[in-house]
């Protein structure tokens, strides 16, 4: 009768039935009545029953029995205590392939999975079999510590001894490998599947959905609709993180119908999968409407709502919902705080980062490594990166997100050498660096122009295996440009597999900066044949190419083929066609050109124009472009030293000097000139008039001795490089 009512799931009668056993019976309980009991205080998740039972098991002398004692660790195991388990485990004499199964489950759960490995190897060193449900276990352990080549391993050693795949332990397969990003083994090991159950498709499409294959996912779950397999909550919940990944609006709506129709749409997952979606796909109003038709609404509905707010940079509504969710009984947690500060960081809100920060506080929550990582962010942001440093520190057990953080945030704030030195760091801790690591370290390295660190970061890329990462590609290409090595930059273009835009993006602004006019145009003509969409960067790119190589023609034809890709001209388009028509002599077209704008010119369109007058010497015209530059943008120094520059070509020395007194007046300031040089694996940097440097002394005299050298020669310094100050001394702008 115990058995009966543990098996059926009875917990209560069966503890009841065993009472009543003892009470009214003088007969010991045998072995499997006592594993039955334990079993139905494992499903109660009655502790102190279990415990009672447990005394009961070592005065009845069946701590030896290898099925009690299983039930025991089964029940630890499952409760967390894993300490009981292992002494109940290492004190049988016999073990079966259930007692080994269930340990090993109950590690890898409690995510100690290390310690179910080392169990896995102990048990095939043994003369105990691994079963299905060991491997399954086991490579349950492997994917959550990313042990790519062991669970290749464990594959190989089911093949070998020829162990029963059944489909659960082919899923299980399958889940392996798509959680060690090996998507196309895990698709190879899918479609051989004979009989696929709604699990196996679930967690393909889950494993293309955090794979970011979001199109695979989405023809998946077409197939598994037409071969009569019904999705559950968990694939329409993948299936909706992919619609808004994609921004495929219209797709998420009829995934919103399927769940409807099959009344799953108040699940959780489901519900909070909707109100991201419509999110992501700029649709806030009908997220907004899912939300507030949810009949309960927790915390994850308050966190993916603030999200879609944040996303959009709509600070008082995120505010309004934050406020309503703590009038409410829902309690705000970390991933809430973590949307907070990326609505701040992406507003630039110092303000309303520190008052985040002190709720953070306040609420007693965990500085952990997500809200590290996000108030690193908005601090660097805020041009606070001393204040974003000092977090970082205050972080004690950091993983490389947090890392990653701190070195975009140097990055941004162009502390390009905090950035090479905090790399070091890195390396003498235990963590290794990732794709983004690499992305950050090597655009330091190409902010200034160190080809050596450069390289050397290319070398521990391709040993790590990451040289085939877009973003890692993108950096590498930038970073080869920026130090000259043109034909690098094309190497590793062509050498890669996964060229997204950015990366063509890269090539095309390559050749455009360094005047291959005629290669970024064939780099751009290939990203069309491949049957890619540009973006309106790839015509910033396009544009320039034309501007240098003063292909007027083929550059209006560009940039009003752009409404052909849904693209809109934007301000710096419009830049590139004035400093088109400029570059080409034709500056009253350019002229004419802006006042035909559709939208309003701002700086960076009239410095273009005055860049243009100023090779031409069009005074009157450089004069009028400088003005309105000006006026759009008063605390830029470079409209300023455009104009004087223009003045001084001409010898105009009343207006150079009128220039240098305005920008006084005003308080505009230039920014000082910055190089550097590296020499003896040690990077030197230099700014203008600075005198910090340990050798100072030393490089002025061999400049002047220099400077003695090219005077004897009978060079003559450029006058439209100099403007004259109030005292008539040169100052070189």
């Amino acid at each position: 009768m115990v058995s009966m009512y543990t098996k059926h799931g009875y917990s209560v009668e069966a503890l009841v039935s065993f009472c009543r056993f003892r009470r009214s019976c003088d007969e010991k309980p045998n072995e499997y009545i006592l594993a039955s009991v334990v079993r139905a205080c494992s499903q109660l998740g009655s502790l102190s029953q279990a415990l009672q039972v447990h005394g009961f098991v070592l005065k009845g002398g069946f701590v030896q029995d290898v099925y009690v004692g299983t039930s025991l660790i089964d029940f630890y195991a499952k409760h967390g205590y894993m300490d009981e388990a292992r002494l109940l485990f290492d004190s049988l004499e016999v073990k079966t392939t259930v007692t080994w199964t269930t340990i090993i489950a109950g590690y890898s759960k409690q995510g100690r999975s290390e310690v179910s490995l080392k169990l896995f190897n102990q048990m095939k060193d043994g003369d105990v079999c691994p079963d299905r449900y060991v491997i399954s276990s086991v490579l349950s352990a492997c994917s959550a510590l990313g042990f790519l080549e062991w669970g290749k391993q464990i594959h190989g050693f089911v093949l070998r001894r020829g162990i029963d795949m059944d489909v659960s332990l082919l899923n299980g397969l399958v889940d392996f490998y798509l959680k060690c990003r090996k998507v196309k083994t895990g698709r190879i090991l899918f479609d051989r599947l004979v009989d696929k159950n709604v699990v196996s498709w679930t967690t393909m499409i889950a494993g293309c959905m955090q794979n970011s294959f979001h199109w695979d996912a989405m023809n998946l779950i077409v197939e598994m609709a037409r071969i009569g397999c019904k999705p559950d909550a968990f694939a329409c919940t993948s299936i909706l993180t992919s619609c808004g990944s994609l921004q495929v609006l219209e797709k998420g709506r009829q995934v919103h119908a399927y769940t409807i129709k099959a009344n799953i749409d108040n699940d959780d997952f489901v519900k909070n999968g909707l109100i991201d979606m419509y999110a992501k796909c700029d649709s806030l109003t009908d997220a907004r409407k899912v939300f507030d038709l949810a009949a309960a609404i927790n915390v994850v509905s308050y966190n993916a709502m603030i999200e879609g707010y944040s996303r959009q940079d709509k600070l008082y509504e995120a505010l309004d919902l934050f406020r309503e969710m703590r009038l409410s009984s829902v309690q705000p947690v970390l991933l809430t705080f973590i949307g907070l500060l990326g609505l701040s960081a992406s507003l630039f809100h110092l303000k309303l980062s520190n008052q985040i920060h002190g709720l953070i506080i306040k609420y007693g929550v965990s500085l952990d490594n997500f809200a590290g990582s996000g108030l690193i962010d908005v601090y660097s942001k805020c041009s606070c990166v001393g204040d974003a440093r000092l977090v970082f520190e205050e972080i004690y057990d950091k993983d490389i997100v947090v890392w990653n953080a701190m070195f975009s945030g140097y990055c941004q704030q162009l502390e390009n050498e905090e950035a090479l030195k905090l790399y070091k760091d890195l390396q003498l801790s235990r963590l290794a660096p990732n794709e983004f690591t690499f992305a950050a370290v090597i655009t330091a390295a190409s902010n200034i122009a160190s080809l050596r660190q450069g390289q050397q970061f290319h070398n521990q890329v391709i040993k790590m295996g990451l040289d085939d990462d877009p973003f890692v590609t993108n950096a590498l290409v930038d970073m080869y440009a920026k130090c000259g090595s043109i034909k690098e930059a094309h190497e590793v273009f062509s050498s890669t597999n996964q060229r997204d835009i950015p990366c063509w993006n890269s090539m095309i602004s390559t050749y455009a900066q360094h005047g291959e006019a005629t290669k970024a145009l064939e780099v751009f003509e290939h990203l069309i044949k491949e049957g890619l969409k540009p973006n309106y960067v790839t015509f910033i790119g396009v544009l320039s190419a034309c501007a240098h190589a003063g292909l007027v023609d083929l550059g209006f034809h560009h940039f009003e083929s752009m409404s052909q890709f849904g693209i809109e001209p934007r301000t710096e388009h419009h830049a590139c066609m004035v400093s088109l028509l400029g570059r080409a002599g034709r500056i009253l077209e350019a002229k004419e050109f802006i006042a035909n704008m559709p939208i309003k010119p701002t700086a960076v369109v009239w410095r273009s124009l005055l860049s243009a007058c100023r090779v031409s010497g069009h005074v009157e015209l450089g004069a009028y472009a400088a003005e309105m530059a000006i006026s759009c943008d008063p605390a830029d120094s470079g409209s300023y030293i455009l104009l004087s520059n223009i003045f001084a070509s001409k010898g105009m020395w009343l207006n150079v000097k009128r220039v240098r007194e305005k920008m006084d007046i005003r308080g505009v300031v230039k920014e000082p000139g910055c190089s550097w040089i590296e020499v003896n694996n040690e990077v030197h940097r230099f700014i203008a008039r600075d005198t910090s440097h340990r050798d100072t002394t030393l490089i002025s005299l061999v400049l002047d001795n220099l400077i003695l050298h090219i005077k004897g020669l009978g060079s003559v310094a450029n006058a439209a490089a100099i403007l004259l100050n109030d005292r008539d001394e040169s100052i070189i702008l």
